[in-house]
């Protein structure tokens, strides 16, 4: 910048431009440089070498006079000379000339609020420049930083500088040091003028490099004018009413829409590929359409032209018929009338010779017999009309089945055939089937045609009955099938000009029937379950699913926690989690899909449940509805004529519960009365029907006999006995079966009193047993926790 009015308008002038930009303004030669001087610009950022150029300041400033600071002005000019020559308190120096200044403390705000973007540009001066110019534009550059003058100005007021009371007297004499300074530097200046034309070009390519790097310095975005920008320009360019963002932020929210406009972009690119697609297909038809309608027009025409052909020789026949016909109608009657002309020349003949005879006696003879002839002859009627006419009738060929044949040329085809399509996944309940199928031409079809029967099989092997139904789309449900069975399907194509050929016969399958969970095949532990279940269908089913819900106090009974698949037989064992309710069900599947859930079972992990046997019982014994509950009312005659299954006991009155598969403990409970004798324990499966338990080594039990002293007890295995004596008779046995430890001990529930235990190992899973010696009752409990005190020492 230029100044024409000496240093003090040049540092005024300098002290406006500070709100115009960040950067230096390029400086401009003066219109007149003897009348003026020109400033040059240094950055406070450059260098620390820029505070070499100010004198260290002497004592006792504020007591000079105008020319003492005349003298210092000329001092520090030779102080610049040999800036290493001289040391002085620089720091002090330069707060004091922004004090003189004018740079006010809003003015640093706004700065310093700028400060962390804005770039720091090192010193470009040319070497070439006086000291003088570089004192210059050292001060100017001074006026012009905000966070330099900033930290300047704190490090005067440490250091000690006058108050405000003394500031206006520093003004004056700082305006005498200008006078001074600027009498120097306008030498200064008018010497050098030769160099400012080169000075100014090459500021103008500084300024240049310095606007790309403010240009690729930009740290927010402008979201009104879409651009990158300073900070700078926020607050004082054209931008400062705009709304901007953080440039981070706002390339991620670019970014962001960039993906979100590719994935459009993909979208479309993916329907353009599908329009692609379904076109080449269009075309394709169009192809194929053109020469099914060409061989259909070929067709057309050839049944005309054989219709035409064959009419032609129907009517030619048909003519040359008539012509035969006339021809021989013709020479019959030529034939006929050649006869009657003979007979009459013979006739004319015999009467002219007769007229010759002399003899009159042989004369009339003859002319009797004469007349008599010409008599019956003259009778005889000759048809003198012709037999048939020489035209012919006049014959049209019908072309009216020719003209339909043409007509239909311009008619629809009939269709082709359908493709019926696979049957899909769950596309099937238990009684309804869902048939698709689809049309890969371009064919006019009105309605479609399903036809459906039952696979044939033993069961259905008589009179399968084929169903047909007429839909409109291309898809139909079918329903009030039977499960689990297998049904064919096919299907045709109708309109106006016919029907198609039927499509190739596919094979569907309903979903099987839910399956029935046996509940009394259930069996249970504190940590696992085995359930049983039958199929309701006769044909077999490809798996089954077991889907568990754990009850919570909730009773979110609807959540399946946990489902068991591909199971192939009617049973699983399942782990579960002791002290816990679950409700089990089961699903059937099949190629057809699932089957609706079985009836859920519940099931409690509390302890070890089973049921009673009812196949093993002996006729005699009776299971009450509770299933828990055996009873006996007659004796006399165990080994009665009574029914028996295969697997019944004969001779003791016994009954096996249900096998324990788990391993580990299990523990129930048998209530029993006192003048009951009875039988409890365990046995193998293969243990005798027609012995005793415990009387062979497949069976361990706890027999209860009353004497007429006391009750015994004895504890059986292969009819052997320890010598046993228990003083409180029980009414509640506890049995601990350990499978681990090999151990079946018995106890007194009632007051927690261990009876015996037999230590076994247990070669296979044993069933409890039960058996009544005299009439009475017993009653089992299961499904209870394990006391602490069943626990041997």
């Amino acid at each position: 910048m230029s100044s024409r009015s000496g240093s003090t308008r040049g540092y005024e002038t300098s002290g406006q431009s500070r709100h115009h930009s960040a950067s230096p303004p390029v400086p401009e030669p003066s219109d007149t440089e003897n009348e003026g001087l020109i400033f040059y610009h240094m950055d406070l950022y450059g260098s620390k070498e820029r505070f070499d150029i100010f004198p260290e300041e002497p004592s006792g400033r504020g007591d000079r006079s105008l020319g003492d600071t005349r003298r210092e002005s000329a001092l520090s000019t030779e102080k610049v000379q040999h800036p290493q020559e001289v040391g002085y308190d620089l720091e002090k120096e330069v707060a004091e000339l922004a004090k003189m200044y004018g740079l006010d403390e809003d003015r640093e705000k706004e700065f310093e609020l700028l400060g962390g973007h804005l770039e720091k540009v090192e010193s470009r001066w040319p070497p070439a420049r006086t000291e003088k110019a570089g004192l210059q534009g050292s001060i100017y550059n001074i006026s012009k930083s905000s966070s330099s003058v900033k930290d300047l100005s704190q490090s005067t007021k440490q250091q000690g500088l006058p108050d405000e009371a003394s500031q206006g007297e520093n003004q004056s004499k700082a305006r005498a040091d200008d006078e001074a300074e600027s009498s120097i530097w306008s030498r200064g200046g008018l010497s050098s003028g030769g160099m400012s034309d080169e000075w100014n070009s090459q500021a103008v390519s500084e300024e240049e490099e310095e606007e790309e790097e403010e240009e690729e310095a930009a740290d927010v975005f402008c979201s009104t004018c879409k651009i990158p920008i300073r900070a700078f320009d926020k607050l004082f360019g054209e931008h400062k009413d705009h709304e901007v963002a953080q440039l981070p932020s706002a390339v991620e929210s670019e970014k962001e829409e960039i993906h979100k406009n590719m994935c459009k972009l993909e979208e479309q690119i993916a329907q353009m590929e599908n329009v692609a697609s379904h076109l080449e297909e269009i075309f394709i038809t169009v192809e194929e359409n053109f020469g099914r309608q060409e061989q259909n027009f070929e067709v057309h025409y050839n049944d005309a032209v054989q219709v035409l052909a064959q009419k032609y020789e129907e009517q030619l026949e048909a003519l040359g018929e008539e012509k035969r016909q006339k021809l021989e109608a013709l020479y019959e009657q030529l034939v006929s009338c050649g006869k009657h002309l003979d007979t009459c020349k013979d006739l004319t003949d015999e009467t002219q010779e007769l007229f010759l005879e002399n003899d009159k006696a042989e004369f009339m003879k003859a002319a009797v017999t004469m007349v008599d002839r010409l008599e019956e002859f003259l009778k005889q009627e000759v048809n003198l009309e012709l037999s048939t006419l020489p035209d012919f009738e006049e014959r049209v060929i019908d072309v009216s089945e020719v003209e339909q044949l043409m007509n239909s040329i311009n008619a629809i085809p009939a269709p082709c055939a359908p493709v019926i399509n696979p049957q899909a996944p769950n596309a099937a309940t238990g009684t309804s089937l869902r048939v698709c199928w689809g049309l890969f031409s371009d064919d006019t079809v009105e309605c479609y045609q399903l036809c459906y029967q039952p696979v044939s099989n033993e069961r259905h092997s008589d009179g399968q009955a084929e169903h047909t139904l007429k839909v409109k789309e291309t898809y139909c449900t079918i329903t009030d099938l039977l499960p689990n069975t297998q049904y064919e399907f096919w299907v045709s194509a109708l309109n106006a000009s016919g029907i198609s050929p039927p499509s190739e016969r596919a094979v569907y399958v309903t979903a099987p029937s839910p399956p029935i969970i046996k509940n009394k095949k259930i069996r249970s532990c504190e940590n696992a379950a085995l359930v049983c279940w039958e199929s309701r269908d006769i044909n077999p089913v490809d798996s089954y699913t077991v889907e568990l819900s754990k009850l919570t106090d909730e009773e979110n009974d609807d959540i399946i926690t946990e489902s068991i698949v591909g199971i192939p037989n009617c049973e699983v064992l399942i782990h579960l989690q002791p002290t816990q309710k679950y409700h089990i069900c089961v699903r059937a599947q099949n190629l057809g899909g699932s089957s609706e859930r079985s009836e859920p079972v519940l099931i409690h992990t509390t302890g070890t449940c089973f049921y009673l046997n009812e196949d093993t019982a002996h006729p005699l014994l009776a299971i009450l509805d509770d299933g828990f509950t055996i009873s006996c009312d007659e004796l006399e005659n165990p080994e009665c004529d009574l029914p028996v299954y295969d697997n019944s006991f004969t001779r003791c009155i016994a009954i096996l519960g249900s096998l324990i598969p788990f391993p580990g403990k299990h523990y129930w409970e048998v209530e029993v009365e006192e003048d009951t004798e009875y039988r409890i324990g365990v046995a193998f499966e293969n243990t005798p029907r027609h012995g005793h338990l415990g009387a062979n080594n497949s069976s361990w039990c706890m027999r209860h006999i009353i004497t007429p002293s006391r009750h015994k007890y004895e504890f059986l295995h292969s009819g052997m006995t320890p010598d046993v004596r228990i003083t409180v008779p029980p009414r509640r046995i506890g049995i601990l079966l350990d499978y681990e430890n090999c151990r079946l001990s018995f106890f007194n529930a009632d007051i927690a009193q261990h009876l015996h235990t037999f230590n076994s190992h247990f070669q296979h899973y044993v069933h409890p047993c039960f058996a009544l010696e005299t009439p009475g009752i017993l009653r089992i409990h299961t499904g209870i926790t394990t006391p602490l005190w069943t626990a041997l020492p």
